[in-house]
């Protein structure tokens, strides 16, 4: 019988530390930031849908969000500075994460491979500025509970992922930023007053 450890690899996102460069009062996996990435996707691309009159593949984007990181796996989380620290780093790791992306999907029957290799790509897709956009609003929101916990280390930080998530000029994500990500700074109890 031939065993296939796709679904034993994405398991192990779990193990995976994200933020490794910097002092973190609660540390966060690779799965947890892909379930969050795919809650803020969803939300994005809702909001696209129903407030901006927009058709987006909501579930289509999602997917992709789900497994944007699961490259993860082998690669581990490099942190930002590091990969994007010159134009030729970013291009070797975006070649070595095209790499196990393919040995990932090499990992599982052929009759699948070919629905997961799209999602664990690292090439860019039509609606990735969507997954781009949830993955910034995940740093964005990580940086404000850390800073909420009196964690300075983050300061920094916020203000970088402030200026990329201004950058992409997203209806939906001001919507977010105006709407919904002050919230992130509130207690239990003034969430539910």
């Amino acid at each position: 019988m031939e065993h296939y450890a796709f679904p034993a690899l994405l398991y192990r996102m779990k193990d995976i530390h994200r933020w490794s460069l910097m002092r973190n009062t609660q540390q966060e996996s690779v799965a947890l930031h892909s379930y969050y990435v795919a809650v803020w996707t969803h939300l994005l691309c809702t909001i696209g849908n129903t407030v901006y009159g927009k058709s987006l593949p909501v579930d289509q984007i999602t997917a992709r969000a789900l497994f944007h990181d699961a490259t993860e796996v082998f690669v581990g989380d490099v942190a930002q500075p590091v990969k994007h620290s010159n134009p030729g780093i970013l291009q070797h790791f975006r070649d070595i994460e095209r790499a196990a992306a393919e040995r990932m999907a090499d990992m599982l029957p052929e009759c699948l491979r070919e629905v997961y290799r799209p999602l664990i790509s690292p090439d860019k897709g039509a609606y990735d500025q969507y997954v781009k956009a949830a993955d910034l609003l995940d740093a964005y929101v990580k940086c404000m509970s850390e800073l909420t916990a009196g964690n300075q280390e983050f300061k920094v930080a916020k203000l970088q992922v402030e200026e990329q998530l201004n950058a992409l000029e997203m209806d939906e994500v001001t919507y977010f930023l105006q709407h919904m990500a002050p919230s992130f700074k509130m207690t239990v109890d003034e969430l539910t007053l």
